[in-house]
């Protein structure tokens, strides 16, 4: 129990624990308070990972949490998006089908490798999510079409690799940083 009641752990709980409250906002169209309430939530994100690492309390667990915190916030967050600003995010349908597709493809394979959903926290996956807490930030003050474009491809990209290390890599970290990574640390014969 000691392990999992953690700030860390806290903090990563905290993105699924708000999130009625970003729905909420978003329902009555309060796009302001909407903004700041997910800087704030959002930037758990960032914090949880650091703290962990920086305090030794990394654990599979809190992996855990955080990659469940994670899907939900970022699912949520494209509906956010879909519903604040649609005129962004409508010209990307097809690219939007497609990281729906790759992310349950990804799943469905851990699903079937490790006998449970995975989701990675690649070097890819991490920028991805940055750029998604910035994407939300700059369709408050901007058309950000070409910006929801780039991140969309940009899922795709990290997702395929997160595939990837799923069949050639077994017993891999699950905060691997890379598919190149593993490449070169299997190369050298630490992972087996």
């Amino acid at each position: 129990m000691k392990n999992i009641m953690t700030l860390p752990n806290a903090l990563s709980a905290s993105r699924l624990i708000f999130l009625p409250v970003l729905i909420y906002l978003v329902l009555i169209e309060d796009r302001l308070l909407f903004l700041w309430v997910y800087l704030i939530i959002g930037s758990t994100d960032a914090f949880d990972g650091y703290i962990a690492r920086k305090t030794k309390q990394v654990t599979e667990f809190g992996k855990t949490i955080d990659s469940l915190a994670d899907i939900f916030f970022y699912v949520a967050t494209a509906w956010f998006i879909y519903r604040l600003y649609p005129d962004y995010l409508m010209p990307n349908y097809s690219l939007l089908l497609g990281f729906f597709g790759l992310l349950a493809l990804s799943f469905v394979i851990s699903g079937i490798l490790y006998k449970v959903p995975i989701m990675m926290h690649t070097s890819l996956l991490r920028y991805a999510a940055v750029l998604v807490y910035a994407l939300v930030i700059f369709s408050y003050f901007f058309n950000t079409t070409w910006f929801v474009a780039f991140i969309l491809i940009f899922y795709l990209i990290a997702f395929l690799e997160e595939i990837l290390i799923f069949v050639f890599f077994p017993g891999f970290d699950r905060d691997a940083k890379s598919i190149w990574h593993l490449y070169q640390t299997k190369k050298s014969g630490v992972l087996k």
